[in-house]
């Protein structure tokens, strides 16, 4: 009988605490790393040879969105798998998987059956429930989404709740956390997070604190550029009643923002000084993408989506809108209508808004509506508005992460659509190669590499509370990355983003391999990651 299921033989071993790596054998017995060392004549069921490979633990994606792309086809892991993602964190920027309850599940219903998920659901037991029964190829993990308990109990609208209403919220998110939710998210840029008030999400915290010990408060801030520092401070404010604040793609949108980063660094350092375990996450990216309609003012969006479409129908309702957008001429180029819902529309996917405008013989403001009613607001977009130089600067912070910011989506079937971000598919061998290997010239011994892998690996771990992960060491889950390291890239870019990353040869998830000599193996051996178990 065979001592070892799996025998990964010969690798330049990095063990993801950031120490120097090492040329050893990896030995894996079931779902654990059983032994690390030199192997000699110990024999394996399987052995992998991993002359000219670095093996690491496998890469945690701290800031994913793929809550109902994997429900609805798990193939769409595919994305991630070949970056070497063995876990994601889900339900950021105050969107999670459940609850979905009163107008929180009408707005999602439009998603839901895009996406051809015709199962529906109340909590986020049931929701978990029903994505083990899919198969997972890659761990889950999932934060209670703010913007669904808020949804759930007062709807889309802009006034702080009653007593007994942040009571029901509070109720929605202990059930949350029950059902293995690792802390609570907010998405203070979207409705209805927009209209929640410091004091709101300060009761929340601490409630969530008192209701789940190793408790984390992770924000998509109110502002990443004109009042960057100030939305810092909040976070800070909230995440001292939490205990654990996680800022959510940490950057500085906008040129006139730029020169922020130096306060930006500071407030977060003071945070820490002073006690407070803060950390961040960062897509190596210049670009950010999320819903078009973020560019109009708050108030347009109260009352939820029909409300929203409404106000954008009106003549007199769009002139007051209208007013209150103040962007430079050269704005509209910068931005990219990255998914249209009808297939009429579909020609606008990849073009900036200037292009669509002058196709449409309307100013930006004009096509701007117009887009956003033919897509009935649910239009997705790209925003070209960060520093490179700020992005290495965060990057260079021992308490900033990767988080890819994206869905998992797959290279065909129904999450295969539109012109995403390229971060879907190269975050993390963009990060690895281009912003520490190639930049630095590191490789084995150098520093910077292992600095690089500890931020994806065990540092996401010990923030979210994975315990038995994160780390190449006997007893710890066998989570494992195998990659070439003249081969790893990223090929992904805006105009075609559906390209697969490059270099990944072996990948291991609780024991099993999902990808073994750069294939698909078909096996689903992912977990749901509950806090606390």
């Amino acid at each position: 009988m065979s001592e070892f299921d799996i025998l990964i033989l010969d690798g330049t071993v990095f063990d993801g605490g950031g120490g120097p790596p090492a040329e050893m054998d990896v030995g894996l017995s079931g779902d654990r790393i059983t032994f690390i060392g030199k192997a000699g004549a110990r024999s394996a069921a399987a052995t992998l040879d991993a002359r000219g490979l670095f093996v690491s633990p496998g890469f945690m994606d701290v800031h994913s969105h793929s809550d109902f792309t994997l429900l609805a086809d798990p193939m769409a892991a595919e994305g991630k798998l070949f970056q070497g993602v063995t876990a994601e964190v889900n339900g950021n920027c105050g969107l999670s998987g459940g609850p979905l309850l009163g107008e929180a599940a009408g707005q999602r219903e439009s998603d839901l059956s895009e996406l051809g998920i015709s199962e529906r659901w109340q909590g986020l037991d049931e929701y978990l429930r029903l994505l083990e029964g899919r198969g997972l190829f890659m761990n889950f993990a999932t934060l209670c989404g703010h913007g669904n308990i808020r949804a759930s109990v007062l709807g889309y609208a802009d006034r702080a709740p009653k007593d007994f209403e942040l009571a029901r919220m509070a109720e929605l998110l202990s059930k949350s956390l029950d059902a293995g939710a690792l802390g609570l998210s907010t998405g203070l840029i979207y409705p209805p997070g927009t209209y929640s008030r410091t004091e709101e999400l300060v009761e929340l915290a601490e409630r969530g604190r008192k209701a789940s010990g190793n408790f984390i408060y992770a924000t998509h801030m109110r502002s990443e550029g004109d009042a960057l520092i100030e939305s810092i401070r909040e976070a800070v404010t909230i995440g001292s009643a939490a205990g654990r604040l996680q800022i959510s793609h940490i950057k500085t949108a906008g040129r006139n923002n730029w020169g922020k980063i130096g306060d930006a660094i500071r407030t977060v350092e003071e945070a820490r000084a002073s006690g407070l375990r803060v950390s961040a996450d960062r897509y190596p990216y210049t670009a950010a993408s999320t819903d078009l309609d973020t560019v109009l003012p708050a108030w347009a969006w109260e009352g939820g989506a029909r409300a929203e479409l409404a106000r954008l129908i009106d003549p007199e309702t769009r002139k007051k809108i209208s007013g209150e957008i103040k962007k430079d001429p050269g704005y509209w180029s910068s931005v990219y209508v990255s998914s249209m819902p009808s297939e009429a529309d579909r020609w606008m996917e990849g073009k900036s808004l200037e292009a669509i405008a002058r196709e449409l013989g309307k100013p930006p403001l004009d096509a701007l509506f117009d887009i956003l009613i033919r897509g009935e607001v649910r239009v997705s977009a790209i925003f070209h508005s960060m520093s490179e130089e700020n992005l290495r600067r965060f990057y260079r912070q021992p308490w900033v992460m990767v988080g890819s910011d994206s869905s998992a989506r797959s290279f065909g079937g129904v999450t295969a659509a539109g012109v995403p971000h390229p971060r879907t598919f190269g975050t993390f061998p963009r990060f690895l190669k281009r912003y520490t290997m190639e930049e630095s010239g590191a490789g084995p011994g150098a520093g910077p590499l292992e600095e690089a892998i500890r931020k994806i690996t065990s540092l996401p771990a010990e923030t979210f509370g994975f315990s038995g992960r994160g780390l190449l060491k006997e007893g710890f889950f066998a989570d494992i990355a195998v990659f070439d390291p003249a081969r790893l890239a990223d090929i992904a870019t805006f105009e075609e983003p559906f390209r697969r990353a490059e270099g990944m040869v072996h990948l291991i998830v609780n024991g099993e391999a999902v990808i073994a000599d750069g294939k698909l193996t078909g096996r689903r051996p992912g977990r749901v990651l509950r806090k606390g178990k």
